[in-house]
C-alpha cells in the first residue's frame, strides 16, 4: 500500500471512530424515542403520579391543569412533601422549568422541589437546580424508578 492509500485508511477508521462516539452521545442524551415519549402533557402528568405512588410516595396529587404555581403533582414520602413539575418535551429542559418549580414549592409550602422529564436537562438548568435546591428528575431517573418499582410498572399503551 502507497503511503496516500494508508492516510486515508486512517482518515476513514478517524471518521467512522468519530461517527460512533456522536451515535452514543445522541443515544444518551435523550434523542431516543420510545414509550416515554408517545405520551401527551397531561397524560405524562397522570403517569409521573402513578410511577411516584408505586414508587412508594403517598398523597399523590395532580394538580389542576391550568394555574398550577408551577408544580403538577403534590405528593409525601418518609414525612417529607414534594411538589413535583412534569415535563414532556421532545428536547432538553431549560432553567425556566426550575424557576417554576422554586416558586411552586414555596407556594404549596413543599420541602422539596422536583422536575420530572422524559428528557434531560441543559447545563444552565442544572446550574441553577443546584443554586436553587431543586431536584431533577431525568428520563434515566424515571426509568430507574420504574424497574425499582416492587410491582411490575408499564407505560400507558
Amino acid at each position: 500500500m502507497t503511503q496516500q492509500q494508508l492516510l486515508l485508511l486512517a482518515v476513514i477508521a478517524a471518521l467512522l471512530a468519530l461517527l460512533s462516539f456522536v451515535i452514543i452521545i445522541f443515544i444518551k442524551r435523550g434523542n431516543r424515542p420510545g414509550p416515554l415519549d408517545e405520551m401527551e402533557g397531561h397524560e405524562f402528568e397522570e403517569f409521573c403520579a402513578n410511577l411516584l405512588q408505586a414508587s412508594g410516595f403517598e398523597d399523590v396529587e395532580v394538580t389542576k391543569g391550568s394555574r398550577d404555581f408551577g408544580i403538577d403533582i403534590l405528593a409525601r414520602k418518609g414525612g417529607v412533601s414534594y411538589g413535583l413539575q412534569c415535563k414532556h418535551y421532545a428536547s432538553p429542559v431549560g432553567v425556566k422549568a426550575v424557576q417554576e418549580v422554586y416558586a411552586g414549592r414555596d407556594y404549596y409550602d413543599c420541602m422539596v422541589g422536583v422536575v420530572m422529564t422524559n428528557q434531560y436537562f441543559t447545563q444552565p438548568a442544572e446550574e441553577a437546580a443546584a443554586k436553587l435546591k431543586i431536584l431533577l428528575w431525568d428520563r434515566d431517573d424515571l426509568e430507574d424508578m420504574m424497574e425499582e418499582t416492587e410491582q411490575p410498572f408499564t407505560l400507558p399503551d
